[in-house]
């Protein structure tokens, strides 16, 4: 009974859009008010010790790094380098807005950030050679949702910290969904430019002279992840510590080898650093009062009988698990609901035989997916400002894509070499 009610009074207040965090610390503080006894200066310890993790460290450094990124003329070269590429294929631009996101995905780390590269530089070029805003608008928004799969996930890292995981296996083991998720969208592209009979960039493959002009124009951008991934493999650096490589990179390039940015430009991007980390970091402190309620309803162990008691299939297990997923991350922020979900969720995946690497890949590229899919997902409402597209419209462009992302999703869960290979062979 105290279970539904928590969970009536959270939804009540989300739906009046009650910042997360209000909704998090006063259910918590009712409930030890009322059934606890008190509890304000527990309430005050969790705030702080829920920060208190070295591997959070990774976070900031990863935002700010992925921000200097934005601004530092790293996702121009990208995008050219891409449309080189698979520019020559019918819907070219739509499969370069899905290989830009692949090379860029290994930076950004974030499926808005990403979302908004696209929308701001290659939606406009799209609608002028004739593709519609509607479809234009779907692929940045299906494409962004490579970023979050690939390192530096900021969402692998919160799984990691939450579940206890080591980040790096789960860096790594986003690698090959990621690249799976682009080869899905490809293909999607593919038949889709052959039904509604979409351009190409340009007329013909180019020679490999404008092919080598270009890689060499971003040469410096596409190293950046491979001496992060082979750093952190060969134990140069800790994930933390990769987080404060990638800042320093990406401010060498900005600074000295593109010159997009000057230092006169730093304060105003570790502004927009530190805003975006505080938002992230004061949910996580609330979440961590919220697992006191959780742990005293024995909240896991709950929904574990109630599971077994649907059915003792782990596949079924597993599909209800995916569902749940699915539709919470449509209504409500992801890494809120995975530092809410995480803590309860883990427990019945290793119960069910679930490798913890696996299952966190899952779990971001379910609460991924959500965030793309309307009508709250919050990357649809980044590009629509972007781009103004209808949500209607985008609706129907948007539906064959989900499509191969849900595909994707099902590979993850009942494939878990692609998850657990590259770890194991690293």
């Amino acid at each position: 009974m105290t279970i539904a009610i928590l969970i009536l009074v959270m939804l009540a207040l989300l739906s009046l859009r009650v910042p997360v965090w209000i909704t998090l610390l006063a259910i918590s503080i009712g409930y030890m008010l009322l059934d606890g006894g008190g509890g304000g200066p527990q309430v005050v310890q969790r705030l702080t010790s829920g920060l208190d993790s070295f591997p959070l460290l990774a976070v900031p450094f990863f935002i700010f790094a992925g921000i200097i990124m934005a601004g530092g003329g790293i996702a121009e070269r990208m995008m050219s380098f891409a449309t080189m590429l698979v520019g020559h294929f019918r819907g070219g631009l739509a499969q370069v807005n899905v290989l830009n996101s692949l090379l860029i995905g290994g930076m950004s780390g974030s499926a808005n950030a990403d979302a908004a590269i696209d929308a701001k530089i290659l939606v406009p070029i799209m609608r002028r050679q004739g593709y519609t805003n509607a479809f234009a608008s779907a692929i940045s928004v299906a494409s962004g949702a490579i970023s979050p799969i690939l390192p530096p996930s900021i969402g692998l890292i919160l799984y990691g910290v939450l579940a206890g995981v080591s980040i790096g296996d789960l860096f790594v083991g986003g690698v090959l969904p990621g690249i799976l998720i682009a080869v899905a969208l490809s293909v999607a592209v593919w038949i889709l430019a052959r039904i509604y009979k979409f351009p190409k960039a340009h007329d013909r493959f180019p020679p490999f002279r404008e092919i080598w002009m270009s890689f060499r124009k971003a040469f410096f951008a596409l190293l950046m992840p491979v001496l992060l991934l082979v750093g952190l493999r060969m134990g140069i650096f800790t994930p933390t510590e990769l987080g404060a490589v990638a800042v320093i990179y990406a401010l060498v390039l900005g600074l000295f080898v593109f010159k997009e940015i000057t230092w006169r430009d730093i304060p105003g991007l570790l502004r927009e650093a530190v805003l975006t980390t505080a938002v992230v970091m004061i949910i996580i402190a609330s979440a961590s009062v919220f697992g006191i309620v959780i742990a005293y309803e024995r909240i896991p162990d709950q929904l574990t009988d109630f599971l077994f008691m649907i059915s003792d299939n782990p596949v079924v297990i597993v599909l209800i698990i995916n569902l749940i997923l699915l539709v919470l991350g449509i209504f409500l922020e992801s890494s809120s609901l995975m530092i809410i979900l995480v803590p309860v969720l883990a427990p019945i995946a290793l119960m069910i035989g679930i490798d913890p690497v696996q299952f966190g890949v899952m779990i971001v590229l379910n609460l991924t997916i959500g965030a793309l899919t309307p009508p709250v997902g919050t990357v649809v409402y980044t590009v629509a400002a972007i781009t103004g597209v209808a949500i209607p419209a985008f609706v129907r462009a948007f539906i064959p894509l989900f499509i191969a992302l849900v595909a994707v999703l099902m590979l993850v869960t009942f494939v878990p070499l692609l998850t657990t290979w590259l770890p194991s062979v690293l």
